[in-house]
């Protein structure tokens, strides 16, 4: 039913590589490829060089590389006028401000880059737009808003045989479903994303499905299980080097220890994802992570002043990113710990 996972952000002469292919090479060759196209003057194949430099870049966690090389992919791009091009740019642009905490600006630069694909007649990066402001609006916690425009995306990716595609939008609405408390309906969709992209070839998405598998197993009591599919996971981002998926994959791992009561092995895993995502500059991850350890933290005996007061920075650092649902993520921490608002002011 589906075929081998492939790699449309790889254009022109850099289409043969794999979704697989570790990412510094990806970087080492496009790099490469971008020298040759500009002695060339071939606008088209530099656009594509640059697309391959941003999301290297990106992923790699080197946000300000990414930021140039995705525009001048777009120069590049314009100047050859072709939309398809612009689009995959601009793609590369919004997917880039999702990744720095811009959620405003990457559905911007998504819806955008929907339209040139449309006009340029190009389905896969009009796919991609589309489901990149999907998973924006579902960062955000707009599920009503998204969660049709989900389910449009993983019925078109089905039909068309699209693994990677399917793939993501299974993630997406296992997500969902696990936020909102349907567990057993969050693993069944997991469970089968960890399965095509097994088949497909997809180690990136595979990784992500693993994550979420543990999760919802660590969610229902079995934290050991879910420990052995994080360390399953983490396996797959070291071998591609996904800087942030490994990222959130010893986040992960710190929440599973939390929940197992093993607060002080939480707080090394919630500090290690917390310097990672400083390092990228990813700052809804080093968000959380901040929240995990403040928790892992007050459950070894800090003082309760201490907690609420960062439990308030945090609240207006998650609301400042754009996620709709930070008060009740701080309010619930807040009832966990058994501390409020007012806990934060010593009283004098």
């Amino acid at each position: 039913m589906y075929g081998k996972a492939f790699a449309p952000e790889y254009r022109g002469s850099l289409g043969e590589l794999s979704v697989n292919t570790s990412l510094e090479e990806v970087l080492a060759k496009a790099v490469e490829e971008q020298r040759r196209a500009q002695l060339s003057g071939d606008a088209v194949e530099l656009a594509h060089a640059g697309l391959a430099v941003a999301e290297a870049s990106r992923r790699l966690g080197h946000v300000d590389e990414a930021e140039r090389a995705w525009k001048d992919s777009y120069r590049a791009a314009r100047r050859a006028d072709d939309r398809g091009a612009m689009a995959w740019a601009v793609w590369s642009g919004g997917t880039l401000a999702r990744q720095r905490g811009d959620l405003a600006l990457a559905r911007r630069r998504l819806a955008t880059a929907a339209e040139l694909a449309e006009q340029g007649g190009d389905i896969v990066a009009r796919g991609y737009s589309l489901a990149g402001l999907a998973e924006t609006g579902r960062i955000q916690g707009d599920y009503e808003a998204v969660g049709r425009l989900h389910e449009k995306l993983l019925a078109e990716a089905r039909k068309r045989g699209e693994a990677r595609h399917t793939v993501w939008a299974l993630e997406g609405i296992a997500q969902m479903h696990r936020n909102t408390g349907s567990f057993d309906s969050a693993l069944a969709l997991f469970e089968e994303a960890a399965q095509i992209a097994g088949d497909a070839g997809d180690d990136r998405g595979r990784a992500w499905a693993l994550r979420g598998i543990a999760d919802v197993r660590s969610a229902q009591g079995d934290p050991e299980a879910a420990l052995a599919l994080l360390t399953e996971a983490e396996v797959l981002c070291r071998e591609i080097q996904l800087v942030g998926a490994l990222a959130y994959n010893h986040k992960m791992r710190g929440n599973v220890l939390y929940r197992a009561g093993r607060y002080a092995e939480a707080e090394e895993c919630y500090s290690g994802s917390l310097a990672e995502f400083r390092a990228m500059g990813e700052p809804r991850g080093e968000a959380l992570s901040r929240l995990g350890l403040v928790k892992a933290k007050a459950r070894q005996g800090r003082a309760a002043t201490e907690t609420a007061a960062d439990l308030d920075v945090l609240e207006r650092a998650l609301r400042d990113i754009g996620l709709q649902h930070a008060e009740a993520m701080i309010g619930k921490a807040r009832a966990e710990l058994g501390v409020t608002a007012a806990d934060a002011v010593p009283a004098h």
